[in-house]
């Protein structure tokens, strides 16, 4: 069994135990099992899946990082949402108001910040379907 915490800004989200992890670094997908080896990864904008022993749970993740080590998976987001928490209606007007924003074509700085919400928008949707 793995532990699995979830910590954001607002403090520790989830405290769980796991059979697997399932996640998404700047390097590709990986899945997590007890005794792997120790690791740090830089995480996407991506899903999450917790596999228990009876159920599976998928949460969407604003990136960030994951530790693991000693089988205690550590992850540090600045966001995340689980699949039940996700408001569909909210996550479509944000990518709508995303896409608009990137067809205007702003500045550099707008341009990259409307990309983001778009993404997390776009993976939102994704973990709620």
């Amino acid at each position: 069994m793995l532990k699995v915490r979830i910590i954001t800004p607002d403090g520790l989200y989830l405290d769980t135990e796991a059979v697997q992890i399932n996640a998404c670094s700047l390097e590709g997908e990986f899945g997590l099992l007890s005794d792997h080896m120790p690791m740090v990864a830089m995480l996407e904008i991506s899903k999450l899946d917790i596999v228990k022993a009876d159920s599976s749970k998928e949460y969407a993740v604003s990136g960030g990082m994951l530790q693991f080590k000693d089988n205690i998976a550590t992850i540090l987001t600045d966001s995340v949402e689980g699949e039940d928490e996700i408001d569909i209606e909210r996550a479509m007007a944000a990518k709508a108001r995303a896409e608009k924003r990137l067809q205007a074509h702003e500045s550099d700085m707008n341009m990259r910040r409307a990309e983001i919400a778009l993404r997390k928008a776009i993976n939102r949707i994704s973990v709620k379907e």
